[in-house]
């Protein structure tokens, strides 16, 4: 906890708190944004079971968990520990503390804070599984009948009335998307600034000979929709996909996947950045928040062909002079497939320039300036001290 003594006084003690910490996603880089955004900041989670070398990759060393953290199984079944999660939120003790940012895509927004204490949120999204897709939740889980469907949805009505009940000691919302902002502002009934996460975008292109295959990466579960881009590829004998990404649907693309079809599994984020550089193009099926991955082909100089809805829309231009990709309007295996079928005819207006040109705008250094900036601000307004300003003031 920051202590020190300033020209300007004492520091902000500033805490960090996070969902959980189980592997290194989109949300975790924006975790690793805020902390360095807020250095010597201390960082809590309902639980912690990343190696000393992610967290070091994140910018900590240790974390304070809550109780959840010695329950069995928590690493591999935390789902199953969900309806506890917002009574373990809720005794992390930040009263120490006049500056709490929290991470939140499940319940860390409801830490409890006093009125003395600027509580600031980084919205990934409202619970999903909660709200919107609830019932493509309660589907994939085998749960939209009988007894264990019943206590479910009261599960998730119950989680419903404690999510809006503890919007409101939300003091200023920031969000990756102007879609996720409407979701914030329908449910929580307030407004979201959007700064878009940090994406590794380098500074220049590089020169590099385009391959013949298309590629798909993401996490291996079922509403990325992945099965979907297998399956169109059935229907594109010539063309060839890799896939890249590791999750419990692995099983189900290695038994649709046809001989055009490569399933290479987790790799580096390196070599996933060589692939993407060298591929023709990225497809992504998902309605997701933001889709990191989507700007980071563009940051390689590659066009993406996406479902248009949610977060893509704000990424990929499909309009005027400089386009860096098309969009399909359904999520299935004959719309992804006339999607390709388009691409491969209008392939020539995609330039590499243009798309890494469009994903400067998310680049890392511009997430650290707006974040921070967008800080400074919500501490001059609730008087609060702010680290980086002490920094340049010494």
């Amino acid at each position: 906890m920051r202590t020190d003594r300033t020209a300007q006084g004492t520091w902000s003690r500033v805490a960090v708190v996070h969902d959980w910490l189980y592997t290194i996603g989109g949300a975790e880089r924006v975790l690793a944004g805020l902390l360095r955004c807020l250095p010597g900041a201390d960082v809590y989670a309902l639980f912690d079971v990343l190696s000393p070398e992610d967290r070091h990759r994140i910018g900590y060393e240790q974390s304070h968990t809550s109780f959840l953290q010695r329950m069995p199984g928590i690493k591999g079944h935390h789902r199953a520990y969900l309806p506890l999660m917002p009574i373990a939120i809720e005794q992390l003790d930040l009263s120490g503390y006049d500056l709490v940012v929290s991470s939140s895509f499940a319940v860390a927004k409801g830490v409890l804070t006093g009125p003395d204490q600027l509580h600031i949120s980084y919205v990934h999204s409202p619970m999903r599984y909660a709200w919107d897709l609830q019932h493509q939740y309660l589907r994939e889980s085998g749960l939209q009948r009988g007894v264990k469907s019943v206590l479910a949805r009261a599960v998730l009505h119950g989680t419903r009335i404690w999510d809006v009940r503890t919007a409101h000691g939300v003091d200023a919302y920031v969000t990756n998307s102007h879609f996720v902002a409407r979701r914030i502002r329908k449910i929580y009934g307030h407004d979201a600034e959007v700064i878009y996460p940090p994406v590794a975008v380098p500074s220049s292109l590089r020169r590099v000979t385009k391959d013949r295959f298309f590629i798909a990466a993401s996490r291996l579960v079922p509403y990325k929709n992945m099965h979907l881009i297998v399956e169109a590829f059935r229907l594109l004998p010539q063309e060839q996909l890799l896939v890249v990404g590791a999750g419990p649907e692995l099983h189900r693309l290695q038994a649709l996947s046809g001989p055009n079809v490569t399933l290479l599994g987790h790799v580096p984020d390196a070599e996933l950045h060589r692939l993407l550089a060298v591929s023709r193009a990225l497809i992504f099926a998902a309605e997701e928040d933001f889709g990191i991955v989507m700007a980071e082909a563009h940051g390689q100089g590659t066009p993406v062909i996406a479902l248009g809805r949610g977060g893509a829309r704000e990424i990929v231009m499909i309009d005027g002079p400089a386009p860096t990709g098309l969009f399909f309007e359904e999520a299935s295996p004959r719309a992804i497939a006339a999607a390709v079928h388009r691409f491969v005819v209008e392939e020539h207006r995609f330039l590499p320039q243009n798309c890494h040109r469009n994903a400067l705008r998310f680049g890392t250094e511009r997430f650290d300036a707006t974040f921070a900036a967008y800080v400074r601000t919500c501490c001059a307004t609730f008087e609060v001290g702010y680290p980086m300003l002490d920094d340049a003031a010494d």
